[in-house]
């Protein structure tokens, strides 16, 4: 156990001072990052909860905060990823209104909400699944890591505030019209900026402060990322990206 904390240590160092490091210690640590989502949950998390992205957001952060002195990284990362979970769900709970999974269907159906969730029990399914989110995730770090942009980027770019989330949506909603502009970003590696400013009526400097953010995600509209892309249209409700 002690070597094997020696090496978690040592990888989760190295991360810190490289991206690419850091998106490898994520993806060989997703299936734990799952684990500490369905504590949370108590059931197994799909790729269209939010909560996987805020474990998988505060696993990052962990490792770009961790230091020895915290004491074994694993127990500290499980103890953030919980925090943010829980800080989320505060949030939500906030702001919207609360809807029984008892609560019956409809007039002409049977039974309740609770019996529209997929069975929690289906291993093999969350398998395949878990397997092919993993494949899609190596797939786009791969091609980000190819225009200068990586995970830990994007998760370190990501818009903190509603307004500026909205700007970005408009913006994105704006590049998805114009399939020219998405294959200009594939062809020269740069964000189209000022099409993107003045097309989409967002200030130029909100899209240079997000580049990467949106680069990322124009990337994944322009991409058979169907796991990633229907996560996304989840987190983004309403938004651009579909």
């Amino acid at each position: 156990m002690a070597r094997e904390e020696h090496d978690i240590v040592r990888q989760v160092l190295q991360a810190q001072q490289d991206s690419y490091a850091a998106d490898r210690l994520i993806e060989r640590y997703l299936p734990f990052i799952r684990a500490e989502a369905a504590k949370f949950l108590q059931r197994p998390p799909t790729d269209s909860d939010d909560e996987l992205s805020i474990a998988m957001i505060a696993f990052h952060e962990a490792v770009c905060g961790y230091d020895k002195g915290r004491g074994a990284f694993l127990p500290y990362a499980s103890t953030l990823i919980r925090s943010r979970l829980i800080d989320y769900d505060r949030k939500e709970r906030r702001h919207r209104s609360s809807v029984s999974l008892d609560a019956p269907r409809g007039e002409e159906e049977d039974g309740s909400l609770l019996d529209t969730l997929a069975d929690p029990s289906d291993h093999s399914g969350d398998l395949i699944t878990r397997e092919a989110t993993a494949h899609e995730i190596r797939e786009l770090s791969e091609q980000m890591e190819s225009f200068g942009v990586s995970l830990a980027d994007v998760a370190d770019n990501c818009p903190r505030q509603q307004r500026t989330l909205d700007a970005c949506r408009t913006a994105m909603a704006y590049a998805k019209s114009r399939p020219d502009l998405l294959d200009q970003l594939v062809r020269t590696g740069k964000l189209p900026l000022s099409e993107l400013a003045q097309g989409s009526g967002v200030e130029r400097k909100t899209l240079e402060r997000h580049r990467k953010y949106l680069m990322a995600l124009l990337l994944i509209c322009t991409n058979g990322y169907e796991i990633i892309r229907g996560h996304l249209h989840q987190v983004m409700k309403g938004g651009g990206v579909q």
